[in-house]
């Protein structure tokens, strides 16, 4: 378990291959409850190498001085980001 939100990380080594890539991090809150949105890469085994870009959001409860995770939202593909992105921005247009 990670003691700092900077060691929170989502890479995944199986067997000396690293499975999960973590690729970037944005924090989007912090506090007792961390959430964050990365974005990895995973090992293809019939590639014999990485596969697109995914992305993941996760919440984290500090607890006992540890993040662990709570909770988590893969987005699927990458159109599926893209329709986030514009929901997203549709709704944060209308408050301003």
């Amino acid at each position: 378990m990670a003691a700092t939100i900077d060691e929170i990380t989502i890479n995944y080594e199986e067997d000396g291959l690293l499975k999960v890539k973590e690729l970037d991090k944005v924090v989007l809150s912090k506090g007792a409850w961390t959430t964050i949105i990365f974005r990895f890469t995973q090992w293809d085994n019939k590639l014999g190498d990485y596969g697109p870009d995914r992305y993941i959001i996760r919440r984290y409860k500090k607890q006992n001085d540890e993040y662990r995770s709570q909770s988590k939202f893969a987005i699927s593909s990458r159109d599926q980001a893209k329709k986030i992105i514009a929901a997203l921005q549709q709704w944060v247009d209308l408050t301003e």
